[in-house]
Parts: structure tokens; sequence; C-alpha cells
């Protein structure tokens, strides 16, 4: 056995090799796995999302008594596990009634929008309006927008007015986080958040991100994150001070508020 001086018997027991696979010849994977490459890929190409079970079932119908492992490592091979997309757990939410409520800072809404640079890159909007009067209270503007976040624009906006008793929003990750979940709690601002599937129960905010996209982000192309911020400035300005709004008598928003503050009584349509 070459400079050891070692027979081959004794120097397959010292490694724990058989003499016949000694002898046989070293066949390549992708040789020696040839059919089982050859039917996965007629499988994957009738149906991508098949998983692995499923091709192993078909497999086994065909005749094959591949061992389920050996089938298992060509497909991983083969790049085929893909993994699958979990479903959230979402809490039971019950519906709430969409009313207009009877004086400012009662209830905002809140939700987010997508949008996209000129050079391709993806970035946010976080929307809040004040319900009683169509307020844009806020757009925070960023590539991502975490429920931290969340937390440093409503600080922001506790120092300058305060905050609503409530915040009615969907059912995205950046609403269920706990730290900001933790924090309205503690500033006494309650979280009510929609039935999972139903944007029409956030239907305000739901109109302001449409009014919003078509005056704003679908008529410009944005270079940088800076020029969306400023237009976003000076379109919440006239938003807010000089856009009259249908729901509120053709009224815009600081109108509706100053009128509200002297005391008068408007029926406010939904």
């Amino acid at each position: 056995m070459g400079a050891h001086c070692l027979s081959v018997t004794r120097s397959c027991r010292c490694v724990g090799l058989a003499r016949a696979a000694y002898y046989r010849e070293p066949i390549a994977p992708a040789v020696r796995d040839a059919e089982i490459i050859g039917l996965l890929n007629e499988l994957v190409e009738e149906r991508p999302r098949r998983g692995f079970w499923k091709c192993c079932a078909l497999i086994r119908r065909r005749g094959h008594q591949w061992n389920h492992k050996r089938v298992y490592r060509v497909y991983c091979s083969l790049k085929l596990n893909q993994k699958r997309r979990a479903k959230r757990r979402v809490p039971t939410r019950e519906r709430q009634p969409l009313n207009v409520p009877a004086a400012p800072n009662l209830m905002w809404s809140a939700d987010f929008v997508s949008d996209a640079l000129y050079c391709g890159r993806r970035f946010r909007t976080f929307n809040i309006i004040d319900d009683f009067n169509r307020e844009a209270v806020a757009i925070e503007i960023d590539t991502s927008i975490t429920s931290r976040r969340l937390i440093r624009v409503f600080e922001q906006i506790q120092e300058q007015r305060g905050l609503p008793a409530t915040l009615r929003v969907d059912n995205g990750p950046e609403f269920l986080g706990e730290a900001f979940i933790d924090w309205a709690k503690e500033q006494g601002m309650h979280v009510q958040h929609i039935q999972p599937g139903k944007p029409n129960q956030n239907a305000y905010i739901e109109r302001f991100n449409r009014t919003y996209r078509e005056e704003l982000l679908d008529t410009y192309q944005f270079s940088t994150l800076d020029d969306v911020r400023e237009l976003t400035y000076r379109w919440l300005t006239e938003y807010n001070e000089e856009r009259p709004h249908d729901a509120l008598d053709n009224r815009t928003p600081l109108e509706c508020f100053i009128d509200h503050a002297r005391g008068s009584s408007y029926e406010l349509s939904t």
C-alpha cells in the first residue's frame, strides 16, 4: 500500500473503508444522479411551485424507489428548496365605525405609501391625518421606516401639538411592533387596528394617500429624497391652508379648525 507498506485490506480497515469502495471507480454526482436530476427538473418545469414532498410522491408513483434522503440531497443541490412564506398571524380585530370625530386630536389615521426615485431606489412615506378636519399632520419620508422610527416621529409631533386619543392603523409590522405598542400605551394613545384585508375601514387615510399620489408622487420624477421632502412640504402647506375639501363644505382644514375653535357648527360629511 505505497510508502506505508500496508496491504489494501489492512489499510481499508484502518480508515473504515470497504475494499469494494476502494476498487470502485469514482463517479461524479451529476452522472450518478443524472436520472433523478432529469426527473426533478421535469416535475419542477411543469409546476414551478411544487415542493419536495409533492415531487417525491410523484417519483414514487412512477415506480422509482430511491431513498427520499437521496432525492432530497439532489433536490437541494439543484437549489429547488425554496423558502416558504410563513403566514403572519394577526389577532382577531373588531370592526369599528368610521365616524367623524367631534373635535381635533380625537382620532388620527396613519398609513404608508411606497414609491421610487428616478434611479429606481425605493422609498416610503408615512402619512398621518386628523380625521376631524382631514388635516395632514405629518409626512415622514425615508427608504426605511421602522417601529422605532415611528416613535421618533410621534415624539416630535407630541412636542408641537400633542397626541391623539386614538390612532387608526392597519396590521402592518411597523404598527404591530412591541416597541411602538408599548410606547403608545405609555403615552395614553390607543392604537386601533382595522380588520385584516379591510382597507375601507381606514378610508380617510386611504383617500388622502390617493390624493397625495395623484397630485405629487405621480406628477414629478424625483432624483433624491431631499427633492421628495421639499416638494412634499410645499404640497402639505397648500393642502392644509389653501385646498378646499368637499367633505368640509369646501373649506380648508385650517378654516375648519378655526371655525371649530370659534364654536361654529358644521355638518361634516363622511
